[in-house]
């Protein structure tokens, strides 16, 4: 039986474990890069320091990715164990990616990372590159179809409803693999992993040149993590502008919540800096807003509207009764399947059919619904503004600050040329290491309760989407896991201590200190 809080039980065990995984996941993203880059660049000039600098950031990649692995297998068995209904429903689609990514991506990456740790005495140099390579391919191919999942659940496309056999099916696997939206989540996920990989090398490399041991080789990886950082923030800010005409189009709760718009404005809308939303009055209490820019920002033009929620919740009002006609309709033609009218009934109305299934939570009889059940369910089809508003602001507020960290380091790096001189600097620089994994947090979090009450966008409830479980099971595995995980990230946190302060192994002696930085 589904139980409220067997859902929300649910909803946190799942959280919890996707966001210690997604702690590792970014930092995987950049770092295979960057190592493949000053490998890279050992091979052109052959200096022995760009080949130490490869080994000690591979190093403490390797420690990374071991973690993240072993945070991340458990997701996948939870779509079956804690989302078996959702997996009945939707496996068809969800699990081909989830396929391919375990088959080919991982398998890849894995092969790959290992021969990079063994294979420096057993390849050449340009051999041993193109392990490094295709390690960091291996890595974004992995996240690529993750991401490809993760996008068809919030824009459904390529895949249609079967009443046959009360699933959905996909109609089109190039276009579920080249959707726009998983393709734009995808590159901008890999380009905030990007930044956060490359504020972890800055950091890190100004503990290097803090502690007077490794000044050249800490100089010259924060140079690469520098130039690194600012390609990714360059696309991150491309890539986020799609993703908000994405969101737009096909998602318009989700942006109203994140903007905590409740009433469609006049084009073109203004943009609020800060607002204290009322859910229940479904209102700001207060809000301060610069005129157009929300127009320009999330429609890119100053004559299109951007719907707030109350007209929002009126439009699904709608189709929640068509969903309700559908889901009647189903019942009508699972018990005569022959009933040709039934069947024409359900086609007219069969595109609500999710806003029909809502009312399993909200209505006694759903077959049935009363006019107050219809509107509550509409009103519970969008998204909790507050969460969703404050994680988006906290999201751009710590994007922001990596702004400044990364042009900061590049100020007294490459202009004042004094960074080793700058104790205060290089203390703000470590400091600032945790600000992109929460950026990253915050915008996953944007991403999924944006998406809610939903599992796949209009298309299944996240009510219905549970495992017939107790609420007692999900909770002790929820503690098992929030006390494992929490384990494993105190032992990455140590190995990746032990190993930066053990510092890079250098075979000339004389890079380490403050003489040869240059």
């Amino acid at each position: 039986m589904i139980t409220d809080a067997l859902v929300a039980l649910s909803r946190w065990q799942f959280a919890i474990t996707s966001m210690y995984h997604f702690i590792f996941v970014p930092l995987t993203l950049g770092i295979s890069w960057m190592v493949f880059i000053m490998e890279l660049i050992y091979v052109r000039t052959g200096k022995t320091v760009y080949r130490d600098m490869t080994k000690f950031w591979g190093k403490l990649f390797g420690i990374n990715f071991a973690i993240g692995v072993a945070t991340g297998i458990t997701l996948e068995f939870e779509f079956g164990t804690n989302w078996s209904h959702y997996s009945h429903y939707v496996g068809d689609i969800f699990g081909a990616p989830l396929a391919i990514e375990g088959l080919l991506a991982f398998f890849l990456e894995s092969t790959f990372i290992g021969l990079f740790f063994t294979g420096w005495n057993r390849f050449s140099k340009k051999g041993h590159l193109i392990v490094t390579f295709l390690t960091a391919l291996g890595s974004n191919l992995s996240a690529m179809w993750i991401l490809i999942a993760n996008g068809w659940m919030q824009y459904p496309a390529f895949s249609a409803f079967s009443p046959e056999k009360m699933r959905m099916e996909m109609t089109d696997f190039w276009g579920l693999v080249f959707s726009p939206v998983a393709q734009v989540k995808f590159a901008h996920t890999v380009c905030g992993g990007y930044v956060t990989a490359a504020v972890f090398v800055i950091g890190v490399s100004a503990y290097l040149i803090y502690t007077k041991r490794h000044v050249l080789i800490g100089k010259r990886s924060m140079t690469v993590a520098i130039a690194f950082a600012l390609c990714g923030m360059g696309g991150s800010a491309l890539t986020g502008d799609l993703s908000a005409l994405q969101v737009t189009e096909h998602q318009p709760a989700k942006l109203a919540a994140m903007e905590a718009e409740y009433m469609t404005q006049e084009p073109p809308a203004s943009w609020s800096i800060i607002a204290l939303p009322n859910e229940k009055g479904m209102d700001n209490y207060l809000s301060i807003r610069i005129p157009a820019l929300l127009g320009l920002i999330a429609t890119h033009s100053f004559d299109t509207p951007v719907k707030g929620l109350r007209d929002i919740v009126a439009e699904n009002e709608k189709r929640v009764e068509n969903g309700a006609i559908a889901y009647k309709a189903l019942q009508d033609l699972r018990a005569n399947k022959g009933d040709e009218n039934t069947r024409a009934l359900f086609d007219a109305n069969k595109q609500d059919l999710g806003y029909g299934l809502l009312l399993v939570e909200h209505a006694k009889d759903p077959l049935n619904p009363t006019k107050y059940e219809i509107q509550k369910a509409a009103r519970e089809s969008v998204p909790s503004v507050w969460i969703t508003y404050f994680s988006f602001r906290a999201m751009i507020g710590l994007v922001g600050l990596m702004g400044l960290v990364v042009l900061g380091a590049a100020f007294f790096l490459w202009y004042k040329k004094d960074l080793e001189n700058r104790p205060k600097v290089l203390k703000v620089l470590m400091f600032s290491i945790p600000l992109p994994f929460l950026a990253c947090e915050a915008g996953w979090i944007l991403a999924e309760v944006g998406r809610q009450p939903w599992a796949i966008q209009d298309v299944l409830p996240t009510y219905l989407a549970t495992s017939s479980l107790s609420a007692w099971d999900v909770g002790l595995s929820l503690l098992c896991f929030l006390g494992i995980y929490t384990i494993f990230l105190m032992i990455e946190a140590y190995m990746m201590y032990k190993a930066i302060k053990k510092g890079p192994a250098t075979q000339d002696k004389s890079v380490g200190g403050t003489l040869n930085a240059v």
